[in-house]
């Protein structure tokens, strides 16, 4: 069997102001294309298909665009459920019509927990499609009031499958969480995921899923493996941040053969515009050759520029952020490419110190506040020497 893994479209998705819907159909139409040319079994798409649980219209039309294309024009049947960025009932809104066309969206957790089989010439192969769930929905819905955490809930939730679980089939898990090898505290790779919980209390571990000859994740936007190569997340299909400018973004093309056993082959999409990170001084970057890629500036001017923004957005149109480069520490000044303190204005010398000590920017009225009073010491100063003169 052949199955396309691809999860977190983000649809409806804002980045520094920019609607991502064109840029989002344009690698979804790649993704038409490749169905036309791989001629998959089945589509997984591993939640997260909107941004936020009331998606603007332009974002619905996508998706009802896309399915439609997938499930009634090409006869692919549709694996998805409800990612934590979903509103699970309006997701799920006229399942029980769609199913029969081959389109099966899950959006709300059952305790009933029924595989969806699907055929290939070698039998059966059922596909446990898990939507995201909070711990407290999971204890509900189990009356276990020993689940706490998402690891906990997780847990009950693969022991109810495998109670009923037909171990001579194959078996394919569909879900959207927050996996790591042993359940372990570990950081996202992705500014524009946000956490499910605090203090590292949202991770499961990937040692639940040994049963399951794929695990097809959603969730985070990286494209990895965890624990074995058999536990994949796909990742998003665009960048939607500047922590994922060196991300390699597509999908998933897994073969799975009568045995259960997997090939796994990543299919790129090409963006119809990147999203990187440019780095330098203005009057560097103002030397580039003009594109229309999305680009998080880092200025490493040790003076403040004026209009930086609209001085790089003659380059850089698309521009969608500029600031500056963090300064390095002061201490020491012995290693190369480090900033000395003599060789910086009063201005940049308070700004380091305050990041520093504090940890962030300073605002525009703290720096308004230091020059006010610096101004007021240095007219003290200017003053007492002009009485020494005298």
């Amino acid at each position: 069997m052949k199955i396309f893994h691809t999860a977190d479209w983000h649809l409806g998705k804002l980045v520094q102001g920019v609607y991502m819907t064109e840029d989002q159909r344009h690698v979804l139409h790649q993704f038409l294309q490749a169905i036309d040319e791989e001629k998959p079994d089945v589509v997984i798409i591993a939640g997260d298909l909107y941004d936020r649980s009331l998606p603007p219209v332009d974002a619905v039309d996508l998706l009802d665009e896309i399915l439609a294309e997938i499930v009634l024009k090409r006869k692919v049947p549709v694996l998805s459920i409800a990612g934590n960025h979903d509103s699970p009932t309006r997701l799920q809104f006229g399942s029980k019509l769609m199913k029969e066309s081959g389109l099966h969206i899950i959006g709300e957790l059952h305790a009933n927990l029924q595989p969806i089989l699907l055929h290939d010439e070698f039998g059966e192969v059922h596909f446990h499609l898990v939507p995201f769930a909070e711990p407290s929905t999971v204890k509900h819905l189990f009356n276990d009031d020993s689940i706490n955490t998402y690891d906990d809930a997780m847990k009950k939730i693969i022991e109810t499958i495998e109670e009923k679980m037909d171990k001579s089939k194959r078996h394919v898990f569909i879900g959207h969480a927050f996996i790591t090898p042993h359940g372990d505290k570990e950081e996202n790779t992705s500014d524009s995921e946000r956490p499910l919980a605090i203090g590292g209390s949202e991770c499961v571990s990937a040692q639940y899923f040994k049963s399951f000859h794929y695990t097809a994740l959603g969730h985070l936007h990286k494209a990895h493996y965890v624990l074995n190569e058999t536990i994949r997340y796909s990742g998003s299909p665009l960048k939607y941040s500047a922590s994922e400018a060196d991300h390699e973004k597509g999908f998933l093309i897994v073969d799975m053969d009568q045995d259960g056993q997997v090939s796994i082959t990543k299919r790129p999409f090409i963006p119809r515009r990147d999203l990187r990170i440019v780095e330098g001084n203005i009057q560097e970057i103002l030397k580039h050759e003009v594109s229309e890629d999305y680009v998080f500036v880092r200025l490493t001017d040790l003076t403040p520029v004026i209009g930086a923004m609209e001085q790089i957005r003659t380059v850089y149109p698309n521009a969608m952020h500029v600031e500056r480069k963090a300064l390095p520490k002061l201490e020491s000044t012995e290693n190369e490419g480090q900033v000395r303190r003599e060789q910086m204005d009063d201005k940049s010398l308070f700004h380091a110190f305050y990041k520093e000590i504090v940890g962030s920017e300073p605002t525009e009225i703290q720096l308004q506040l230091f020059e006010e009073v610096l101004q007021d010491m240095l007219s003290e100063e200017r003053e007492s020497n002009e009485v020494v003169v005298k």
